[in-house]
């Protein structure tokens, strides 16, 4: 087990917390993320399998954790990419390259998968998570709508249902069928042309 290199035991544990996720998102490139053990995280993260559950007692924390993470590196690389005058269209297709290129870097299954494995209380809780990137994308649907270029009757539904195009994408990515920049590409204007207001 490595010795403690931190100032404090506060900053111990956050830089033990770090390598933990930084371990899910390198076993997860590599093998999808249902398929990583919790031994295996603890091996990649260089600590003891009794250490990692001092910070993660089940499969399904370690992934509502690494979930979190994920969402804040999204938000915060829409908030840096989007550029200041963008128009729905632009902020649309930002969002969409944003997720492929999320899909492709920490894959995991589908949401059906996902619900089976870690049951619907942690799966609920997963959800939640993920809420601040459907707040985002609504916000992009609303201020289309607003400007007059989006036709959209029920944003909340229009949302779900944009996420679902976005996630018909996650195979033929992982896959190597298609690149995130094709298949950006082919989801923004199906998307933009279902939402047409014209």
């Amino acid at each position: 087990m490595p010795r403690i290199q931190a100032a404090t035991i506060g900053e111990h544990r956050a830089q033990t917390r770090d390598r933990i996720l930084q371990a899910v998102s390198r076993l997860s490139r590599v093998q999808g993320i249902d398929a990583i053990s919790l031994t295996e995280v603890a091996s990649e993260a260089g600590i003891t399998r009794t250490v990692l559950y001092n910070y993660f007692p089940d499969k399904a924390a370690l992934l509502l954790a690494f979930t979190e993470r994920v969402t804040q590196y999204f938000i915060d690389a829409y908030e840096q990419e989007l550029p200041a005058e963008a128009g729905p269209a632009d902020r649309l297709r930002v969002f969409v390259r944003l997720q492929l290129a999320g899909l492709l870097a920490h894959p995991h299954p589908g949401a059906a998968d996902l619900s089976a494995a870690l049951g619907p209380d942690a799966y609920q809780r997963l959800a939640e998570h993920v809420a601040p990137m459907q707040r985002i994308l609504a916000g992009i649907l609303e201020s289309g709508v607003e400007a007059g270029d989006f036709r959209v009757l029920d944003v909340p539904a229009t949302a779900r249902m944009v996420l679902a195009v976005i996630g018909a994408e996650r195979l033929p990515l992982i896959s190597g069928d298609v690149t995130v920049e094709a298949a950006a590409a082919a989801v923004s204007e199906f998307v933009l042309r279902a939402l047409a207001s014209d």
